[in-house]
């Protein structure tokens, strides 16, 4: 399911509403980002919205290491 993470906000719908004033229904998708965060002691990739990685909800974001050979 396309959802937040941290705040839980996911698609909204309600309709087009033509010049005609026809209806038809439609979705609002929520502008969703795959992050890697740490979460506790481990690292996790989290599907979070712009807005919570904007107002800093995210804080702990997850460095990769480089591979080692």
């Amino acid at each position: 399911m396309r959802q937040c993470a941290i705040c839980g906000k996911q698609p909204a719908v309600g309709n087009n509403v033509s010049h005609a004033n026809n209806k038809t229904k439609r979705r609002w998708m929520p502008n969703l980002h795959t992050v890697r965060a740490q979460v506790g002691a481990v690292s996790r990739r989290l599907t979070v919205c712009t807005r919570c990685l904007r107002s800093g909800f995210v804080s702990k974001r997850a460095v990769r290491t480089p591979a080692q050979a």
